[in-house]
């Protein structure tokens, strides 16, 4: 007997999709206004329902293990870009890179940490980074745990080798010799001005200014004693100097004493009885130095822009500084006729300064900070106009990007 044939069963084609390296669809560069594409952020991966019942301790571990391995991938990628790159030292210094960092985490972060904080976790990750294709060595203006220390954390990250010296002037002549990279001095705070051992050192070296750092300047009173017991409080003549009417109100009673550093002020409070020194919360925390009297600085937008001097050449960012050394005759209308073309050219003006020469010569020499690089066309113009005066001596100390914001 013949068997019936079997129905076939009607096939269903399905069109597969192309699937991608990693099985997800990946977001879209686009070019930001630097030239550096940036990838917009993901929005964050929902939890399951099975990590939603997670104790806080485990789901902690969880993340802990997974940021070592994102933090070394990051440093690993930053690596493999710079293999690519002719002059990394160069590229390196450039603080584009940190700059769209700290814009991304501003644009993003929705807290609990703010934006401030983040940046202190980011800082060291990019500094190692740095550190493994060069070794930077940056002397600042020491000891340990002084506003430019944290000035030079700021910049370089805890990574570089910071080198403390006790002089501006060591730190130019540590630059000039070869024997650091970088140096980072002050240059000019918004209560006393000028620093005027920073600016004569300008005009004895030739060393350009590469960068800049704003630093909020926050002084505390430290001291192992009662206000009422303390008989003389130590500080270097500066930070005395953007104390003053808080300390003649409120201790009238003790002696002001000048020392070299904010840092050898809270050692000596640690060490003398009766003694207080102005210092910062960072000097409180290592000499183990209790703080009697918070932000005790009169101006309390007290900021103290540092210069990163060395030989290198900063790009253009679109937001940047030029500063110059310009002395011209010592007769009536000489700044006048200096500063036209300035006007004429809608450059603006940040800074002037006057400084006098050194006898026997007679007259001044100015400092000045104006917007702008030197690859602009209108600064081209401005400084030759400045040339065609002519003065008796023009010197460009450098372009280097704005610090917009105080740390």
């Amino acid at each position: 007997m013949a068997r019936k044939a079997a129905a076939k069963v009607p096939v269903k084609k399905v069109v597969k999709k192309a699937a991608s390296t990693t099985g997800k669809v990946r977001p879209v560069a686009r070019p930001s206004s630097s030239g550096v594409a940036v990838i917009p952020a993901r929005p964050p991966a929902r939890p399951s329902p099975a990590d939603a019942q997670l104790p806080p301790e485990i789901e902690m571990s969880r993340l802990d293990e997974q940021l070592v391995g994102i933090l070394n991938r990051r440093v690993s990628l930053f690596l493999e870009k710079m293999k690519g790159v002719q002059q990394p030292s160069r590229t390196m210094f450039n603080d584009l890179d940190q700059q769209l960092v700290w814009s991304m985490i501003d644009r993003v972060n929705q807290g609990p940490l703010t934006s401030a904080e983040l940046k202190t976790i980011f800082r060291p990750m990019l500094s190692a980074g740095r550190q493994r294709i060069k070794h930077l060595r940056v002397a600042y203006l020491g000891p340990q745990f002084s506003f430019t220390h944290q000035a030079a954390i700021t910049r370089f990250g805890e990574s570089a080798d910071l080198v403390p010296v006790s002089t501006i002037a060591t730190v130019f002549e540590e630059v000039n010799r070869g024997h650091v990279d970088f140096g980072i001095v002050p240059i000019e705070n918004s209560t006393d001005g000028r620093i005027v051992d920073t600016l004569d050192m300008f005009t004895r070296l030739p060393l350009r200014i590469c960068g800049e750092v704003l630093v909020h300047v926050h002084h505390n009173l430290l001291a192992r004693c009662d206000r009422s017991e303390v008989s003389e409080i130590y500080s270097k003549p500066q930070a005395l100097s953007q104390c003053r009417d808080w300390l003649s109100r409120n201790m009238p009673q003790a002696r002001l004493i000048e020392v070299t550093s904010t840092s050898t002020a809270a050692q000596l409070a640690r060490d003398k009885p009766n003694v207080a020194a102005v210092a910062s919360r960072q000097a409180a925390i290592q000499y183990d130095v209790p703080i009697i009297a918070e932000c005790i600085e009169d101006n309390q937008n007290n900021v103290t822009r540092f210069a990163v001097i060395g030989d290198a050449v900063a790009e253009p960012t679109g937001s940047d500084r030029t500063a110059v050394l310009l002395q011209i005759p010592h007769k009536p209308g000489s700044l006048s006729e200096a500063l036209e073309p300035f006007r004429k050219n809608k450059v603006n003006l940040t800074w002037i300064e006057s400084f006098p020469l050194r006898a026997p010569q007679v007259g001044y020499l100015f400092f000045l900070d104006f917007e702008g690089h030197v690859s602009e066309s209108r600064v081209k113009k401005t400084l030759k106009d400045l040339e065609a005066i002519p003065p008796d001596r023009l010197e460009i100390l450098g372009s280097y990007p704005r610090s917009e914001s105080a740390t």
